[in-house]
């Protein structure tokens, strides 16, 4: 990120639940990477994009901020767990499998905060004239129109291994780390660029 910086794109890092120590910089930048609470992203068809976390339309973390403690906390431990699974699997030559992933979608209620979560924030970009909104906090990566807002959810890096690219025809795409060939780790910077620049 600091390279891409020096090299002139514009960085912005939007604080969330997961980093609340971070929001005490917002309106700061460290090496040239801004810290927010939101952003505007212009397509390359001239479409604004609402860029949020998402976690400040979050009913639990607005009014029961003790249960979204916990919460953190659980899913935290859920993680690590996780590592270890998947290591084990790794060693029998089964792929990465994500349980925080797989408990969320299959509660009913979480599929039910969910679902009001997209709508709110689908809301949200549609009341402050937006055409679309980005935004992660429920780790669920998909592009879908919502009421004529195009949401888009970036997933996170950490259980989905996905994001959120606009490639150069303008066109919006969720990556995978495990299945897309680029960009990776692996991929050189020149060929990253190529491919897509991160929206």
């Amino acid at each position: 990120m600091l390279r891409k910086v020096r090299k002139g794109t514009r960085v912005s890092y939007i604080a969330g639940n997961h980093d609340e120590a971070a929001r005490q910089f917002l309106g700061l930048a460290f090496g040239g990477i801004e810290i927010r609470d939101e952003a505007v992203h212009a397509m390359v068809d001239g479409r604004k994009f609402l860029v949020i976390h998402g976690d400040l339309y979050d009913a639990v973390v607005l009014y029961a901020k003790w249960l979204a403690i916990i919460g953190d906390h659980l899913y935290a431990l859920i993680l690590k767990l996780n590592r270890w699974f998947n290591h084990i699997r790794a060693k029998l030559g089964f792929r990465y499998w994500s349980l925080s992933q797989y408990l969320k979608h299959k509660t009913k209620n979480a599929v039910n905060f969910m679902t009001k979560f997209e709508e709110a924030v689908a809301r949200e970009a549609l009341a402050r004239g937006y055409d679309g909104v980005v935004c992660g906090h429920i780790h669920k990566p998909q592009i879908k129109e919502i009421d004529g807002v195009t949401y888009c959810n970036d997933g996170d890096w950490v259980e989905s291994l996905s994001a959120l690219v606009e490639t150069y025809e303008g066109e919006l795409k969720i990556i995978e780390w495990l299945r897309d060939p680029l960009p990776t780790a692996m991929a050189t910077e020149s060929e990253t660029e190529e491919i897509a620049r991160i929206a």
